[in-house]
């Protein structure tokens, strides 16, 4: 008698709800100083530079966190759920302990960097859990987790445009209850999935080497790589683009929208992924973000409504094809190492947008923004060459159904 393979068990409705709402949550830390910092810029006379050495110090938090996680296996030694819920308590700790010593501003670059470091627990960990739920269908999955992520990074921009009704003591404190919230939801609303890969006992030493030695990993890897060099530096510089026609609250909206259109490419590409597969989604996005990115010397001085546009598409593109690299990722790497693999990937990804923000936000003073935003296709163009293998193997099984 022939064996019929099994079937991956039905995933109860509520468990892709609570993980969106628990990654939205859990990340909203990410930004918690940057939303009030033009209030504390005015009450404690801290220069513009500030912000970036605060947003600095948290991003080499997550990349130290990353690192520090996928090297000792975290996610795939310890329970998910509660690794998720142990950094969402500890990073929401640490937002209270930068509210307490707001005036310290040495104090304060030291809890924003231990904010970071916990963040590692919640984004790379939250595509970790999906992964396991979602053994079918993880490119849907994926885009609407990270479309809660792009949407609360955006965030930052609308509470930056209500500040003035929110007095930043409740902006940040109000923060950290939230990402309390959504460790206690993610760990106490789900449980662990019936088919989970067992947990690892050892360090996974040869299987975070397949993002060099696998040729499907490292070809999603790289092109993730290259979508790095452009998606945060894109967001740093939307603010100066919107500048040339905008100000105050007026400009808070716009980058709000403009970066919040992320959730459609992240949505409607995992959407999308599903019938057409997530190689073939990524590098359409990753292209035309690429075109965008050599389009900035006309847009620039384009009609308003086409410089709108034009910001928007590159808002929805330059974010939608994040997640179905992190699909092709988690489904080509070692089945007992994808947390380990994908947290690793987040640390050496988030370590280049370092690179490429400080490097083009120090020319900006220099060079202007339509000479300049062009070279963020590099990026893209490196991206879309590292992807053809995937985008061949894509092509291959489509003509042979």
């Amino acid at each position: 008698m022939q064996a019929h393979p099994t079937k991956p068990p039905r995933v109860p409705r509520h468990i892709l709800p609570i993980l969106v709402l628990a990654q939205f949550l859990g990340t909203s830390l990410w930004f918690a100083v940057n939303a009030v910092m033009p209030d504390l810029q005015r009450e404690l006379g801290w220069p513009t530079s500030a912000v970036g050495t605060l947003t600095s110090a948290l991003q080499f938090g997550f990349i130290a966190g990353t690192l520090v996680f996928a090297l000792l296996a975290i996610a795939d030694r310890f329970a998910p759920r509660r690794v998720f819920l142990v950094c969402a308590l500890a990073g929401a700790a640490c937002t209270v302990g930068a509210w307490w010593m707001v005036r310290d501003y040495t104090a304060l670059l030291g809890w924003r960097f231990a904010t970071g470091f916990f963040l590692a627990g919640i984004y790379p960990v939250g595509m970790k859990i999906a992964a396991q739920w979602y053994t079918r269908g993880l490119g849907g999955a994926l885009g609407l987790l990270i479309g809660a992520l792009v949407l609360g990074s955006a965030s930052a921009h609308a509470l930056r445009a209500l500040s003035g009704a929110l007095p930043w003591p409740t902006l940040m404190l109000g923060v950290a209850a939230l990402a309390a919230t959504g460790g206690l939801l993610l760990f106490f609303g789900t449980t662990d999935p019936p088919l989970a890969q067992a947990r690892v006992t050892v360090l996974q030493w040869r299987a975070l080497a397949t993002l060099w030695t696998d040729a499907r990993v490292r070809s999603s890897v790289l092109g993730y790589f290259g979508h790095m060099w452009e998606l945060y530096t894109m967001w740093v510089m939307v603010p100066l683009v919107l500048a040339t026609r905008l100000q105050g609250t007026e400009l808070s909206w716009a980058a709000f929208f403009v970066l919040g259109a992320g959730v459609i490419g992240c949505a409607g590409g995992g959407w999308v992924a599903q019938r057409w597969g997530s190689a073939r989604v990524a590098g359409t996005q990753l292209a035309i973000s690429g075109l965008c990115c050599l389009a900035a010397p006309w847009m620039i001085s384009a009609p308003t409504a086409l410089f709108f546009a034009w910001l928007v598409l590159w808002g929805i593109t330059v974010s939608g094809d994040s997640p179905q690299f992190s699909t092709l990722t988690a489904r080509n790497a070692p089945p007992q190492a994808v947390g380990s693999v994908l947290t690793l990937t987040n640390s050496i990804g988030f370590a280049i947008s370092i690179v490429s923000i400080l490097l083009f936000v120090s020319l900006a003073e220099h060079v202007a923004l339509g000479a300049l935003l062009p070279w963020l296709a590099l990026g893209p163009a490196l991206g879309l060459w590292a992807l053809r293998p995937l985008l061949r193997e894509e092509h291959g099984q489509g003509t042979r159904r």
